[in-house]
C-alpha cells in the first residue's frame, strides 16, 4: 500500500456547522477527519436537527486509505433515527473479494460488483484536493446511504465571498449534478481552510431542504 506524499497529504480537521431551514437555526452538524496510520484515515459526519415536532439524527463513518494518490474506501457505516423509520447501512469494500462490495442493512445482505466506486461521503474530502489543483469539472461514482450506486457530476460555478457564523471567507462555489433533476445541491469550499467544505445548501423541487454553514474549524494533530 502506497503512503501519501506531501503533495497529496490530507490535513486532519474538525469542522462544526450550524444547520438552517430558511434561515432558522434548526441544529448542528460536525465533520471530522482523523489520521489512523500514515496512509489510513477516518472520516465522520454527524447531524442533529429538529423543527417543531420533526427530528432527524444522522451519522456516517468512513474508513479509507490513500493509494497512489487515490482515496480508496474500506468500510462505510450509516445510521439515521428520528421522525419516521430508522435506518442503518454498512458497506464493506473488497474485504473477502477485491472486486465486490458487501452491503448490509435491515433488509439483509447483498453482494455487488465493485468497479471503483467510493462511499457516500469520501467526495467531501477528495473534491477539495481537485479544487486545489484547479479542476473545474469532475464526477464521482459512489454507493449512497441506501446501498445504491449513483453518480454525482461536479461543476465549478465561480468564486463567492460568504459571511458565515465562522466569519467572512472567500470561497469556490460548486454545483452537484445528480441523476435526477428534482434536487439541486450547492457547496462552497474555502481555499484558506485547505479547500474544505464551509457551506452546503440543498433544494428539492424548489423547496429548501437544508443549509449548513461553518461555525468553527480547527486542524488536528493526528501524526
Amino acid at each position: 500500500m502506497a503512503q501519501d506524499t506531501p503533495a497529496m497529504a490530507l490535513t486532519p480537521f474538525h469542522a462544526q456547522y450550524t444547520a438552517y431551514k430558511w434561515d432558522d437555526d434548526v441544529g448542528n452538524v460536525e465533520m471530522k477527519l482523523e489520521r489512523l496510520s500514515p496512509a489510513q484515515y477516518s472520516l465522520t459526519y454527524s447531524s442533529k436537527v429538529s423543527k417543531f415536532f420533526l427530528s432527524d439524527k444522522r451519522y456516517e463513518h468512513s474508513i479509507f486509505s490513500v493509494e497512489n494518490g487515490d482515496l480508496v474506501p474500506s468500510q462505510y457505516y450509516y445510521s439515521r433515527s428520528g421522525t419516521g423509520p430508522d435506518d442503518k447501512l454498512n458497506v464493506t469494500f473488497g474485504k473477502d473479494d477485491p472486486d465486490t462490495l458487501l452491503v448490509e442493512s435491515d433488509d439483509g445482505k447483498e453482494t455487488l460488483p465493485w468497479n471503483g466506486e467510493i462511499d457516500n461521503q469520501i467526495y467531501r474530502i477528495d473534491l477539495p484536493r481537485k479544487l486545489a489543483v484547479g479542476d473545474t469539472e469532475t464526477e464521482y461514482h459512489f454507493v449512497n446511504y441506501r446501498g445504491q450506486k449513483r453518480t454525482y457530476g461536479i461543476e465549478v460555478m465561480g468564486k463567492e465571498e460568504l459571511k458565515l457564523p465562522y466569519g467572512r471567507l472567500d470561497t469556490i462555489k460548486v454545483k452537484l449534478i445528480r441523476d435526477s433533476n428534482r434536487r439541486e445541491t450547492f457547496a462552497w469550499f474555502a481555499p484558506e481552510l485547505d479547500y474544505n467544505l464551509v457551506r452546503l445548501q440543498q433544494f428539492k423541487e424548489g423547496d429548501e431542504q437544508g443549509d449548513i454553514r461553518l461555525r468553527s474549524y480547527v486542524t488536528l494533530n493526528n501524526e
